[in-house]
């Protein structure tokens, strides 16, 4: 195992750096972080600041997952589900996670000092979040939350960054409500994979605390909580305007009913699929944030909410 990290090929190495910071799972914050930026009115960002905005974005989500990698990584080695992750497996050395970690972490923070010394200022606070929702599983079936939490950030970021006055914070707040709320939700459907190792190890999760059919539905219920919160960021979004789409008030009514039926058909059925973990979390899941998205591009076109 410790050189099975040194004989693959330059392609493979990047494979390997990329599974392992999941960086499909981007999906699921940068809509969100999208959505954050149009969640207020305000005149267009130029490309040098989206730029800096991705840049945060993506260094940020790789540090989440590189520390979830690093801080977990003897639980994995245990787990059967886990233990062919890159780390426990010996596909990638220590030191080389370690470095990625750095890496990215100082993107995030070089983008957050060119974005601005407020932004510098408060970038230590995701880096908190990220460090510690891995531990909570080690002490509360709550744990969901943190992840929730984290991923509740990204329509924040988005907003402090395309809105450095800070004014009109009510729709990217009601949007990180419903971040936590679907992520939570979708992260208890996720740890009934876990649920045997889980009890057997003293780790912590609704499921173990609630048994799986409560912890679903408490999964449930979270959905039908973050449904109306996103609602409620495309209505305070409304008067808001996209000035790079223009005027199409025929299409705003259309769009919306379609975006909002889409976002709500999706949690219904991650619901209804979560005993099929793949269905229900990489499949369906995905398209929650970017139905969620396009609800409030569409709520920000004149003629909407």
């Amino acid at each position: 195992m410790s050189n099975a990290s040194a004989i693959l090929s330059p392609s493979e190495r990047l494979r390997t750096y990329a599974s392992f910071v999941r960086f499909e799972h981007t999906l699921f914050s940068l809509p969100l972080l999208v959505a954050g930026s149009f969640s207020a009115p305000g005149p267009p960002l130029p490309t040098s600041r989206w730029l800096l905005i991705a840049v945060a974005a993506v260094g940020a989500r790789t540090a989440a997952l590189a520390l979830n990698r690093l801080i977990d990584r003897e639980l994995d080695a245990l787990n059967p589900r886990t233990r062919v992750r890159e780390l426990p497996a010996g596909r990638m050395k220590l030191a080389e996670a370690t470095a990625l970690l750095a890496g990215s972490t100082a993107a995030y923070l070089v983008a957050c000092a060119l974005l601005g010394a407020w932004y510098l200022r408060v970038s230590w606070i995701p880096l908190a979040v990220f460090v510690g929702y891995p531990y909570l599983k080690r002490v509360t079936p709550l744990c969901h939350f943190g992840v929730g939490a984290a991923l509740a950030l990204a329509p924040l970021a988005g907003y402090a960054a395309a809105h450095p006055d800070l004014g009109a914070p009510g729709a990217a707040l009601a949007l990180a409500g419903f971040a936590l709320c679907w992520v939570a939700g979708f992260d208890i459907i996720y740890a009934t994979l876990d649920e045997s190792f889980d009890r057997a190890h003293g780790l912590h999760s609704m499921v173990v605390w609630l048994g799986r059919r409560r912890a679903l539905a408490v999964s449930a219920g979270l959905h039908v909580l973050g449904f109306p919160l996103l609602l409620a960021a495309a209505v305070l979004a409304g008067g808001a305007r996209i000035h790079a789409i223009g005027n199409w008030p025929s299409w705003v009514p259309l769009g919306i009913g379609l975006s909002a039926g889409a976002v709500a058909t999706l949690l219904f059925f991650e619901v209804k699929w979560a005993a099929n973990v793949d269905l229900a979390f990489f499949k369906a899941n995905v398209a929650v944030g970017f139905a969620a998205l396009a609800l409030m591009l569409f709520a920000r076109v004149p003629g909407g909410f």
